[in-house]
């Protein structure tokens, strides 16, 4: 049996950074001056596109277009906040809103991690995001720490289908009749359901207090944060 723990990416292992003042910082540093809410307003429209879409950037080339497209649903967001973007090119619209994108792992991750992989755990994030999952893993340090990671456009359905989790299984090793594992994230609907569907046990992550005990199904537990995983998984 191979001893696989796998683990959502966005409020489990990191945050967004508030990216509203940095879009605001970004545009103003190519000459297009927007408020915090206007930038809000125009991020939240083009979050609710992406995450409609990111299934389909499985690839380069699929990326690229991704973030085409979400560059002009942020434009014509930012037009009906009545921010005038005509000066700026579509690539440097682009380009400032994926300088507004940061991510950073919540402090806890980094020593939690390393607590399970001394256990003998092996560690995969899996998550419904678009191939660069994996540039996201590399540049907020957190690539170095696991053992694999598989984005939902890469296995072509997203939580809480199971098969996802059984190709983060499969991933790790475990093949044939070998899918065990305990999947760790943020979300009932998403994690807790679709890891319980593949077989596999569930921790919820509710991170500030945030949905602890909503709809949590007996038997799942329940932490604040990665701090005391290893013993469940153990």
């Amino acid at each position: 049996m191979v001893d696989v723990v796998t683990l959502d990416a966005l409020g489990t292992l990191v945050e967004l950074e508030r990216p509203a003042p940095r879009l605001a910082a970004e545009l103003a540093a190519r000459g297009v001056r927007v408020s915090e809410p206007q930038a809000g307003a125009a991020l939240r429209a083009e979050i609710a596109y992406y995450r409609a879409h990111h299934d389909g950037a499985a690839d380069a080339p699929s990326l690229a277009l991704l973030r085409e497209r979400c560059a002009e649903v942020l434009r014509a967001a930012l037009e009906r906040a009545g921010v005038d973007t005509g000066v700026l090119a579509p690539d440097e619209l682009r380009d400032a809103l994926l300088g507004a994108l940061r991510f950073r792992p919540f402090d806890d991750v980094p020593a939690a991690l390393a607590e399970l992989r001394a256990a003998g755990h092996r560690l995969v994030v899996v998550s419904n995001w678009d191939v660069s999952l994996h540039d996201m893993l590399r540049t907020t340090g957190l690539a170095a720490l696991v053992d694999g990671a598989i984005s939902s456009a890469e296995a072509g359905e997203r939580k809480p289908a199971p098969g996802i989790f059984r190709r983060a299984l499969q991933l790790a090793g475990a093949g044939g009749g070998e899918l065990s594992g305990l999947h760790v994230g943020d979300s009932v609907e998403l994690d807790v359901v679709g890891a319980r569907a593949a077989g596999m046990r569930a921790v919820l992550v509710a991170r500030a207090g945030a949905g602890a005990g909503a709809g949590v199904p007996a038997g799942v537990p329940v932490l604040a944060s990665l701090d005391g995983l290893a013993a469940l998984a153990a």
